[in-house]
């Protein structure tokens, strides 16, 4: 094929679309599939049973689909699966999932993983997702849509960030944090919303006041963090204080980050 550069060592099974492009000195395994449009910088490495979609560009020296960084994992078949037009950057990693995680590690669309980051094993990462520079999501993570994780950042195995939020720069997150939550701080604080993200989205000012004064509430209304969020389920009609409430409300393995 005219898109493989012959420096390129390709598995015998491997399925690489006509329009793909695989630069000088990749290594793509026997159980990978190239969507349409995908483009192999150079010395990128692709193996296991790693599916990427379409048009998703990886740039050199990204180790992607290799097995995870666990000591119980023994050699089983399990699966990462990237989406459509992803940009995986310069040393990027991300690893297939594990037996005990459910088998897949799962990469949504339109993603921005820049260098040095990286994916590990059963994460679950949405779309428009921004992981920058230096970060690592760690095992059975879940990453809701368009959350951003600032670099040299870590979040912790198992937990949740929901749909918008944003982590600051060398922050440690060790707990759920709701959507459009705002976490900074060595130990992760949450410190407020992500109004910039909220109004960069068009989203109404009456849903952005709404969501204002539901934070409030969570931080110092009375009773547990759960039963503040019950009671908000009963209180707001706002779609995006109800997210939140069944973003708390849902099952998690661990504590949650609350408002200081």
């Amino acid at each position: 094929m005219a898109g493989i550069h012959p420096s390129a060592i390709i598995a015998d099974g491997a399925q690489i679309a006509d329009s793909c492009t695989v630069g000088p000195f990749c290594v793509v395994g026997a159980s990978v599939v190239l969507s349409e449009g995908v483009e192999l910088k150079s010395h990128v490495v692709v193996e296991g049973d790693t599916h990427v979609g379409p048009d998703t560009i990886i740039f050199p020296f990204a180790v992607i689909g290799e097995i995870p960084q666990d000591l119980k994992f023994d050699g089983e078949l399990t699966r990462l699966r990237i989406g459509a037009r992803n940009r995986i950057r310069e040393h990027v990693t991300m690893n297939t999932g594990t037996t005990q995680g459910g088998g897949e590690t799962r990469i949504g669309d339109d993603g921005l993983f820049m260098a040095g980051c990286h994916i590990a094993h059963d994460a679950q990462i949405g779309d428009r997702v921004i992981v920058v520079n230096s970060s690592a999501v760690a095992g059975h993570c879940v990453i809701e849509d368009d959350v951003i994780i600032g670099g040299l950042s870590g979040v912790h195995q198992w937990v949740r960030i929901g749909q918008g939020a944003i982590i600051g720069a060398v922050t440690m997150v060790t707990k759920d944090v709701v959507p459009h939550g705002l976490v900074q701080g060595p130990r992760g604080a949450l410190d407020g919303l992500n109004l910039v993200g909220l109004k960069r989205k068009g989203v109404d000012r009456a849903d952005i006041t709404a969501m204002r004064a539901s934070f409030q509430m969570l931080k110092d209304g009375e009773g547990t963090f759960q039963d503040r969020a019950r009671r908000l389920a009963e209180e707001s009609d706002s779609a995006y204080v109800q997210q939140m409430v069944a973003f708390i409300l849902g099952e998690t393995d661990r504590n949650f980050l609350t408002p200081g």
